[in-house]
């Protein structure tokens, strides 16, 4: 269930960031005042983090991951892993 339940459809994607090395922390920041990130993961690997992006429909969701999430200073590149609606499971 989304905060858009009976709404427009909701649009889902993970994106996992590259930035510049050291730059972690300052755009895990920055994330955190993006309306449509849900969650901001730092971690090991190929990417440094990983936010959920959570919008109401696809072009909102294109427009954040565009204009905001790429735009950002010292983000180096993104790979964006959009859901698939209905293909969910979450356990608690």
């Amino acid at each position: 269930m989304t905060m858009f339940e009976g709404k427009e459809k909701s649009a889902t994607a993970y994106v996992l960031i590259n930035c510049d090395l050291g730059a972690e922390e300052s755009i895990s920041e920055e994330l955190k005042h993006l309306e449509n990130v849900k969650e901001i993961q730092e971690v090991f690997g190929a990417y440094d983090i990983i936010t959920k992006v959570e919008a109401q429909n696809q072009d909102a969701l294109r427009e954040t991951i565009t204009w905001q999430i790429r735009k950002l200073d010292k983000v180096r590149s993104t790979l964006t892993l959009c859901c698939i609606e209905g293909q969910e499971f979450r356990r608690s």
